[in-house]
């Protein structure tokens, strides 16, 4: 599913309302619903149960992170609403 370091992996969220949608290469990998109790129950179970708002904001800035050592390469981001 993911390609080579040599290649770009193509990756896509969609969010419609409280339904998120995570796809990588063209497929659907994960998706879930914001504030769901299995949700509610994996957040207070990582490392972000200190943040009792998590996942709550309706606007805000788009961060991106690599968790690795080493350079972060990305090209042609685009954010739009969707109707």
């Amino acid at each position: 599913m993911v390609l080579p370091f040599d290649h770009w992996n193509k990756t896509r969220v969609v969010v419609k309302g409280t339904h998120v949608e995570h796809w990588l290469n063209g497929r659907k990998v994960v998706e879930y619903e914001l504030q769901s109790p299995d949700w509610k129950s994996r957040v207070a179970a990582s490392k972000f149960a200190a943040y009792p708002d998590y996942g709550l904001a309706k606007s805000g800035l788009i961060g991106l992170q690599g968790d690795h050592p080493g350079t972060l390469s990305v090209r042609g981001i685009r954010v739009r609403a969707l109707p």
